[in-house]
């Protein structure tokens, strides 16, 4: 299985110095190619390559680049050319690659040869070729049969740089239960961040302060002078509150997917479309701070690592339709519970929902119900889990967490 890394690099000045120049150069690399792309029919990635050696020799900056890292930036390249037109086959509006200006192009990436990890006088380095050791915050040990494939050295616009090491090891995931025991139904929404068919809320995460944090920072760098030194260091200071954002907001779904893909045999989950729902009018702002198209990411591939069985369901009508009987009944977004009209069936909006997102993953996997009815098993959830109580991997799980909660 392949699996990525990331730790902290705590480079000098001078190595810091030669990491930036690194990055530029790539982007000249990369700006080059594209311009011989946009020019010259009839180029592949492999092709392309093969004219490295050449470029080397009236350009000698290239000469302080290890080989590997130059053949990335060219199949970089043209990995974003293989996407775009990805995206135009399934309908979007794509323009062209676009120039990479400084600060667009922030990384690059040792691919088979050129690094080593080093342990001198206890402390952890990484070894990268042209550029020398590089202290690093090793904050936790790589698996024991894992080899190291690749490793992508990045700056966050935080000036903060990071090596994230993409590695593989020999072990397959474990098999998949033919017959799964423990399923459980997921519904995202924003009142509640997720509500399953075991009665389990969680709250969504509070992130307001550190939201008012950065729109502080970010009106008072509307006020400096473009360009000019206390404008950059203010634009850093956005960066810091952007990245504590993004950390405590990853972290969160990090341990609820953890927690799902660990306890249960069979996660069931809606297939959004996130990004689309983005885009429409009216709460766009919680739905794009909510990051439901992350949590199902990392929910699919910890499934995979975890052997647990994913689902993605239609999402059409999961809200309007009754568990029990099926009917469909409107539901403005401000109406909080379900309540069916034709059989009587009342639950929570959110615990509706869940059950019939179980019941259609049940089905796609050809696994037959559970004898528990509906009304069964979608009791009511009097006191929701808040979001600081999401659990790390390897602390009590979340039914017990909630148990102690609702007990006090």
């Amino acid at each position: 299985m392949n699996y990525n890394y990331r730790y902290r690099l705590r480079p000098s000045d001078a190595l810091e110095e030669q990491l930036a120049w690194t990055v530029d150069t790539c982007r000249q690399v990369y700006n080059h190619f594209l311009h011989r792309l946009n020019r010259t029919d009839g180029t592949s990635a492999y092709s392309e390559q093969k004219l490295l050696p050449t470029l080397k020799k009236w350009w000698n900056d290239l000469k302080n680049v290890h080989s590997k890292v130059l053949q990335k930036v060219v199949q970089r390249l043209y990995d974003n050319l293989s996407a775009l037109r990805g995206r135009k086959e399934n309908g979007y509006r794509v323009g062209t690659l676009k120039w990479k200006a400084p600060g667009e192009y922030r990384s690059f990436t040792y691919s088979q040869s050129g690094f080593k990890l080093k342990n001198t006088s206890g402390r952890t380095r990484l070894w990268l070729s042209k550029l020398g050791d590089i202290p690093l915050t090793f904050h936790r040990d790589l698996p024991d049969d894992a080899e190291i494939k690749t490793v992508t050295v990045k700056q966050e616009p935080t000036g903060r740089w990071f090596a994230i090491f993409g590695v593989e090891t020999p072990d397959d995931p474990p098999a998949k239960p033919e017959n799964p025991e423990k399923c459980v139904g997921i519904d995202v929404g924003i009142f509640k961040y997720a509500h399953d068919t075991d009665g389990t809320a969680i709250e969504s995460l509070d992130l307001s302060d550190e939201r008012e944090r950065l729109e502080r920072a970010q009106r008072d760098l509307s006020r400096k002078e473009n360009g000019s030194m206390n404008w950059k260091k203010q634009r850093r200071v956005v960066a810091e509150r952007h990245a504590d954002l993004k950390r405590k907001r990853r972290d969160f779904l990090h341990k609820l997917s953890n927690h799902y893909a660990r306890e249960y045999d069979l996660v069931a989950v809606e297939d959004l479309d996130a990004a689309g729902l983005v885009e429409l009018p009216g709460n766009s702002r919680n739905r794009a701070g909510a990051a439901w198209g992350t949590f199902l990411r990392m929910l699919d591939y910890k499934c995979g690592r975890e052997g647990t069985h994913f689902v993605a369901v239609n999402p059409r009508g999961t809200t309007k339709e009754c568990a029990s009987c099926g009917v469909e009944t409107d539901k403005p977004l401000w109406v909080r519970e379900h309540s069916c009209p034709a059989c009587g069936f009342e639950a929570d909006r959110d615990a509706n929902a869940a059950i019939n997102i179980l019941s259609r993953g049940l089905e796609d996997v050809g696994v037959g119900y559970s004898e528990s009815t509906p009304v069964e098993t979608a009791l009511p959830v009097d006191t929701p889990v808040s979001a600081k109580r999401i659990i790390e991997a390897g602390s009590p799980t979340l039914k017990e967490r909630m148990a102690s909660v609702v007990s006090e």
